[in-house]
């Protein structure tokens, strides 16, 4: 029995050190969500190890700041972070508890990856002077650009370029990840565009302006949104209103992140006879969106499923109006 033991023993020792080795050399890399994680995964590949602080469920604007967060941070030689102030309330406070001088702001392991992205490419940044009584407004622009995956291709390029600076012995290798990534970015976009085609100029509505860059991709025409303020619950006179615009627009979806809570959107959608869909709000966010890729695809099928879907039923009371003119 106490062989058997030793041997037990011998074997984890054993297992953890070759797990220590095995990431030994690795960068280890810090990022804020899920999707700025698979990205970095896809163009860092076999050099890298990656922790995102932010799991798919969580809005990442609430994010409570735990000392274990912090111990990921001292280890990280790169912290890679949404910026246009996201994870204002939570980051700072981790980067100071974490006491580690390569993740500090200026240092070449803190990278924001909103800037990748041109002033063309910011949405909806506010003009004149930002105060509460907004709501959850950014004074930067919405820091939800990853919905366009146009956008992400930049942002790739962006991770790419600090990842060597810290690791140019791999160069070519981040190089042809980035290049691959890419690639397959740039088809999948020509690919969903055509599925989505039939979405242009069609009205929506949503719970939260949390999806202003995939409508602006998709070209899909935001009419209203369920909350008064954005962060702000819709008031009952709001949400008559909603409904109303709903109905004269004979708008037949509304949205909803998957971490916000559905009951307001969906007595709304009851109430007007449009289908509420729930989308991921992040990568890993609802079974089948566990890469950057997939989480996209989801919701361009989705979307474009859920309006097919609606389509027949404006069809048909077209019909009906035009039979009922007919027989006056």
């Amino acid at each position: 029995m106490k062989n058997l033991l030793r041997f037990l023993i011998v074997c984890l020792i054993i297992l953890i050190l070759g797990l220590e080795q095995a990431t030994a050399g690795k960068l280890n890399i810090v990022t804020t969500l899920p999707s700025l994680a698979s990205i970095t995964e896809s163009v860092g590949g076999d050099y890298v190890q990656v922790y995102s602080i932010t799991r798919g469920a969580q809005d990442a604007h609430y994010v409570e700041a735990k000392p274990s967060y912090m111990i990921k941070l001292n280890k990280a030689d790169l912290l890679i972070y949404s910026g246009l102030e996201l994870e204002i309330g939570w980051l700072p406070l981790l980067i100071q508890g974490a006491r580690n001088n390569k993740v500090t702001v200026g240092s070449r392991g803190n990278l924001n990856a909103a800037l990748a992205l041109s002033v063309e490419n910011i949405l909806e940044k506010p003009r004149g002077e930002v105060d509460r009584s907004m709501g959850d407004v950014h004074p930067s622009g919405n820091p939800h650009y990853l919905l366009n995956p146009h956008n992400a291709i930049l942002v790739a390029e962006l991770i790419t370029e600090r990842i060597i600076t810290l690791d140019p012995e791999h160069k070519d290798q981040y190089e042809q990840n980035l290049s691959r990534f890419s690639q397959l970015i740039t088809n999948r976009i020509t690919e969903l565009e055509n599925m989505a085609a039939h979405l242009q100029d069609k009205d929506i509505v949503c719970y939260h302006v949390h999806w202003s860059y995939l409508l602006d991709w998709l070209k899909l025409k935001p009419k209203g949104y369920i909350e008064l303020r954005p962060g702000i619950p819709p008031t009952p006179k709001h949400k008559q209103e909603i409904i109303a615009l709903i109905k004269e627009k004979q708008i037949k979806v509304v949205i909803v992140s998957s971490w916000k809570e559905p009951t307001k959107a969906r007595e709304v959608a009851n109430a007007t006879g449009a289908q509420l869909l729930v989308l991921p709000g992040e990568v890993n966010a609802m079974k089948g969106t566990d890469s950057y890729i997939k989480w996209i695809e989801y919701m361009v099928t989705h979307l474009s499923e859920t309006f097919a879907q609606n389509t027949q039923p404006n069809l048909e009371h077209q019909r009906q109006r035009e039979r009922k003119r007919g027989n006056q």
